[in-house]
């Protein structure tokens, strides 16, 4: 394979401003572009038009010497067609092929032209042609246009924001809040959707700020904005047999392992000793080994103490570590153990990393912590690593998957899980915050909401069983909800924030449509979860793997880490100018400090210590101003 200049991850920035009279100003595009230097250490570019400004920031994979941004094609009467892209085209060499025979003539050997030329052959329907995990700007000074289009899952991030001339948008919340008409304002909807953990369908966290939706395209000119949607997870009628089926899995997975195993620098992968990351372990080894190149590099986490403070529940059976250890002897690994104390975990200096590249609050405290040292630690080594992500939400892995009462409760799967756990475990995210405020929040009528709005865009087979529609409906509503508000944004902010690239195999499209139509039937035919996955993969790990029970990403178990954090929402209580305070139930939280084992404790729990103090931290450092 020829050296390519594009592949790479990045993050870009830009806006449109067509009031007349108004200069580009570049010191914005400057600052909004470097607000993205954790994305993009190796380099950086802008470019301004009439109105028009865009920027980008660079992290080489590939040539790591080669390839600039933004790209400009001087089109028709000298107006130029530019392009600020961020992604990894996976399938860039048979487009540009096919480009080629199309009459079009490459000056370099990146797959950012690629995708300009691509642009410039089919417009916006480039994107359908496009194998890979991407989010990309155009501005078309043919017809004064900004399109903006993002992948099929939204595996890389984009945010934009209306202006009064325009439109602002970039790959993370904190470009958009360099622009002067962009506040950090979060409202009731703002608030019920960061403390509910879904993504609004309809508005975004912050007031005025939305996400493009995966597979969609955004345009923006003179005569206003349209949306336009290229891709949905189809229907489509499945006649393999089941040999057939896990055969044509296993081909498609491999493809899409040998493919994203393509870069300059060493390959990395997270290895939990569970099913998914061992199975891409062991291809990616085997593509390594066939290509003649090192051994694969692979990373885990652990805590110290971990094997004694275990504690099994019903979301993680078994510890990770022995599980890794049997697969880095079994596949012969670079590996490396990262095992991390509960001081590094609640280190002030690495949570507000984690909060910096979130821009959020969130609920996950020491997994985003962990994970942030996990990447820190494996970027010493490499620039890109594979991780099995969405391997659950596609193949059925997840408990409430196979739990029957699951099914047609119009209910978001994986919240209801969330609630019966809490329930048997007496536990409640939102223990501390004030009760008047958690009633306003309505999570019910707000949960029930974007169940329907979900399904609304959900492709049907007419005819089709009552179990395959049931699971059918199970399979979008994680990938529209779960996966996209959960998994994939902290693989990307927590990975970026140590400029480490991670790619998704199992998200690559034709794998995905293939799975999803497959009946329910074939997909447990062994009775347990992910029976297809195991099958096309039972030739390469040991059984102790292969047989292992899911278990989720670890928490720490040491109860000095739930000490640490009940501490701090003491100072919280202590300090009169915490901006919290107004959404805590004061009462409550000073009778837990006064007494943490008193009647109190009922109410608190890891969770709502995390996110109050979240939000007191988000609320302070972006200065978010509250609107309810």
């Amino acid at each position: 394979m020829p050296p390519t200049e594009g592949q790479r991850m990045c993050g870009i920035s830009g806006y449109v401003d067509y009031r007349p009279g108004r200069p580009v100003d570049s010191g914005l595009i400057e600052a909004m572009t470097d607000a993205l230097r954790d994305r993009g250490p190796d380099d950086r570019g802008v470019w301004t038009g009439p109105h028009t400004a865009l920027g980008v920031r660079r992290l080489s994979v590939i040539d790591i010497a080669g390839g600039k941004q933004p790209m400009i094609d001087s089109a028709e009467n000298g107006r130029e067609v530019v392009l600020a892209y961020t992604g990894e085209i996976f399938n860039f060499e048979e487009l540009r092929a096919e480009l080629g025979a199309r009459g079009h003539r490459f000056e370099t050997v990146s797959d950012t032209e690629v995708v300009l030329r691509a642009y410039l052959e089919w417009g916006a329907a480039c994107a359908e042609r496009l194998l890979g995990m991407f989010a990309f700007a155009v501005w078309d000074g043919r017809t004064d246009e900004l399109v903006i289009i993002r992948d099929r899952f939204g595996i890389y991030p984009m945010y934009w924001a209306e202006t009064s001339g325009g439109l602002v948008f970039g790959s993370e919340l904190k470009a958009l809040l360099e622009h002067p008409e962009i506040d950090a304002e979060v409202d009731l909807a703002g608030l019920r959707a960061l403390i509910a953990l879904v993504k609004p369908s309809d508005s975004g966290f912050l007031r005025g700020v939305f996400e493009v939706e995966p597979g969609t395209v955004l345009t923006l000119s003179r005569a206003g904005r349209s949306i336009h949607r290229y891709w949905t997870l189809p229907a489509r009628e499945h006649t393999d047999d089941l040999d057939t089926t896990v055969s044509t899995i296993r081909e498609l997975l491999e493809d899409s392992v040998r493919r994203q195993t393509v870069s300059d620098v060493p390959i990395g992968l997270f290895l939990s000793g569970g099913l998914d990351s061992s199975a891409l372990a062991a291809l990616t080894s085997r593509v390594l080994r066939e290509r003649g190149e090192e051994k694969v590099r692979t990373y885990s986490v652990d805590y110290t103490g971990h094997a004694d403070t275990f504690d099994a529940d019903e979301v993680r059976a078994t510890p990770d570590y022995p599980y890794v250890q049997i697969m880095t002897e079994h596949l012969g690994t670079l590996h490396t153990r990262v095992e991390l104390s509960t001081e590094q975990l609640t280190d002030p200096a690495v949570r507000a990393a984690v909060l910096r590249a979130r821009d959020l609050p969130t609920v996950m405290g020491d997994l985003d912590t962990s994970l942030y040292l996990l990447c820190k630690t494996a970027r010493q080594d490499t620039t890109v690593t594979l991780m099995g992500d969405a391997a659950d939400e596609l193949f059925g892995g997840y408990p409430w998957y196979h739990d029957p009462s699951f099914r047609d409760l119009p209910v978001l799967p994986w919240l209801e899980f969330a609630r019966r756990l809490s329930a048997k475990l007496h536990m409640r995210t939102t223990g501390l915050l004030d009760p008047g405020l958690v009633a306003s929040l309505e999570a019910d009528e707000y949960e029930r909401a974007e169940y329907d709005a979900a399904l609304a865009q959900l492709e049907t087979l007419d005819g089709e069983s009552g179990i395959d529609r049931q699971m059918r409906q199970m399979t979008f509503l994680n990938f529209h909800g779960y996966l996209r508000s959960v998994v994939l944004d902290r693989k990307d902010r927590v990975g970026m924030a140590s400029a480490l690239e991670g790619r998704v195999p199992f998200l690559d499209h034709r794998l995905v449509e293939y799975v999803h139509n497959v009946p329910w039937v074939l997909k447990t035919f062994d009775g347990r979860e992910k029976s297809l996955l195991r099958a096309a993969v039972r030739d390469l790990l040991p059984p102790s793997v292969l047989y292992r029970k899911k278990a989720g990403y670890p928490p720490t178990d040491d109860p000095a880490y739930d000490r640490v954090l009940a501490g701090r929402v003491a100072d919280l209580v202590n300090d009169p100018d915490a901006p919290a305070r107004q959404l805590m139930n004061l009462e409550l939280t000073r009778s837990y400090v006064d007494d943490p084992s008193g009647p109190a404790a009922a109410h608190v729990n890891r969770f709502s210590m995390e996110i109050l103090l979240s939000l007191n931290e988000w609320l302070t450092r972006y200065q978010v101003r509250l609107a309810l």
